[in-house]
């Protein structure tokens, strides 16, 4: 069996980004956009809330090693799926919880998925599922973004807390 690709959103794509290359069988992560109807679209863009794109992360991974359920197990643990349009501070569709799937198995599974999780949370989970379109990467200076600025500020206050949850709950999942 080759790699798979998930493309996930759950607000800044900088802190799925951060999580999901620390996950053993991940062998790729790549910020994006995905979801709207501007082509080849800009962060400049994305951020006016107007091309229906939301950040996303482009996830290639070795189903051998790590099943599309575990990293949805971990995408509704690592984001707050209540929310619309938002997480935290930031706020517009660009930011919504969303999963865009790449097979009808992969739809099965964020559906059962989404609905096994909603135990873990008090109000309704909002996420979408719908189907993958085109994925555009990100701009450079998106890419590895917390591993390059550990010293941001928005990468002390927001990533680094939410990697270091993560991490404590998903130690047995982490690469060495």
């Amino acid at each position: 069996m080759g790699k798979e690709s998930a493309t996930l959103g759950g607000g800044c794509f900088w802190c799925l980004e951060a999580v999901y290359d620390q996950l053993k069988g991940v062998t790729d992560v790549v910020s994006g956009y995905s979801g709207g109807h501007v082509l080849n679209p800009t962060y400049k863009q994305i951020c006016t809330g107007t091309t229906n794109h939301a950040e996303v992360t482009q996830i290639t991974f070795d189903p051998e090693v790590i099943s599309y359920k575990e990293l949805l197990e971990v995408f509704f643990t690592i984001h707050d799926p209540t929310t619309l349009n938002r997480q935290g501070a930031d706020v517009g569709t660009q930011y919504r919880s969303v999963i865009f799937y790449h097979s009808a198995e992969q739809q099965a599974t964020a559906e059962q998925v989404r609905q096994d999780s909603q135990a873990l949370w008090n109000n309704p989970i909002v996420t979408q599922i719908v189907p993958e379109e085109t994925f555009y990467p990100a701009e450079d200076y998106h890419q590895e973004y917390f591993v390059n600025n550990p010293h941001a500020g928005y990468c002390q206050v927001v990533i680094a807390p939410k990697v270091s949850k993560f991490r404590a709950k998903y130690l047995a999942k982490l690469k060495a």
